[in-house]
């Protein structure tokens, strides 16, 4: 057994370590070995380390359980992503409050060059059903990823047709892998595994309790480049889920719906106050996303493309770099990848579009021109 890995596992199972922390501890020691060899007097003076934090890390107690942990993700076929890990998520890494792990179940490509969240309320009437395979169906062509949260109404529903319609679909867990929360969606879930994914950041035995669904939400505003939302009342989960994705600076659309309908008005809400585009058709969400059926070819055309270097300097040329790898990008990624301040990056980006090297697109996206 992996004894960086498994004391990883320890210290995100230590009381008092959240996420947060977590990252703080791994940043001020290097690795998760290293504080648990850290004097508790050193341990102490790192930012949100407090005596009694200190003293159970100290104790490490929390290492049996992560290696019966460790052993019950390789029997249920799972995979444990810590952010610092390559095959972590992209698109989660770009947010702050993004998990510091994983568990991961499944055989989806979770870094798809188009990734749509579809949410909703759990009691969706016939229209919010009606909408939701219209959306499916309309996404084909573009062989999206399709996310959700497994809950019944809208987002079994995108599930299910996501399924029907050969896409892959992951669905974000507010419980452990081995607690099926609701059990009558079992059959779909297991379905899920061999053409998508399960994917929760709690740990096995995990119930699922109310906290862990906001939370389990933020998880699939991140993970999407688009969301949208399908019927829900003027509070909720679903609602939730959208600021989140606003305050990621994710594209979020609202299907509208009948006035005076309860599950109509937190969708026409969005959409009044301007915190979601309108959704009609899929022709909606091209035009906003700049999104095109062919982007897949585009995407490896732009690896092919190589630009005069003479031309740029070196921080240019850095972000031409991770241009050719992925083209079209949102600008958080970008950020991320070039590992340059927003600012400096946007006066860059300017430049570029200058030389006409780069083209902006909706959405706050980026691409080679061609």
């Amino acid at each position: 057994m992996d004894q960086e890995r498994l004391a990883l596992l320890a210290l995100h199972m230590t009381p008092g370590v959240g996420d947060y922390l977590f990252k703080q501890l791994i940043s001020y020691c290097g690795s998760a070995e290293a504080v648990f060899q850290k004097p508790k007097g050193k341990l102490i003076k790192i930012p949100g380390v407090g005596e009694i934090t200190a003293n159970s890390i100290k104790e490490k107690s929390a290492f049996s359980n992560a290696e019966k942990e460790i052993r019950k993700s390789e029997k249920d076929g799972a995979t444990l992503l810590f952010y610092m890990d390559k095959n972590y998520p992209s698109r989660l890494k770009n947010i702050e409050d993004a998990p510091a792990l994983i568990y991961f179940k499944g055989n989806a490509n979770i870094e798809n060059v188009k990734c749509v969240g579809i949410v909703g309320t759990r009691q969706a009437t016939e229209y919010g059903k009606e909408q939701t395979h219209k959306i499916i169906e309309q996404l084909i062509p573009h062989r999206p990823l399709i996310i959700s949260g497994l809950a019944y109404g809208i987002d079994i529903q995108a599930h299910k047709h996501a399924l029907q319609s050969d896409l892959q679909t992951v669905g974000v867990m507010g419980s452990g892998l081995d607690i099926m929360y609701p059990s009558a969606h079992r059959e779909i879930a297991n379905k899920m595994i061999h053409h998508g994914a399960l994917l929760t950041e709690n740990h096995y035995g995990t119930k699922p309790d109310a906290h862990n669904f906001p939370a389990r939400n933020r998880i699939i505003a991140g993970l999407c480049d688009a969301l949208i939302i399908v019927e829900a009342a003027e509070k909720g989960g679903a609602l939730i889920t959208a600021d989140i994705a606003n305050s990621y600076h994710k594209d979020v659309f609202a299907v509208p719906g009948n006035l005076g309908q309860n599950f109509s008005e937190g969708c026409n809400k969005l959409i009044k106050t301007q915190r979601a585009h309108l959704y009609n058709s899929v022709k909606d969400l091209e035009y906003i996303m700049n999104w095109t059926v062919e982007d897949g070819q585009t995407a490896i055309s732009a690896k092919q493309q190589t630009p005069d270097w003479s031309q740029f300097d070196r921080e240019e040329k850095k972000i031409l770099r991770v241009l050719m790898e992925k083209s079209p990008i949102q600008i958080d990624e970008l950020t991320w990848r070039s590992e340059l301040s927003p600012g400096i990056l946007a006066s860059l980006l300017l430049n570029l579009e200058f030389k006409n090297a780069i083209e902006s697109l909706p959405g706050k996206t980026y691409k080679l021109r061609t």
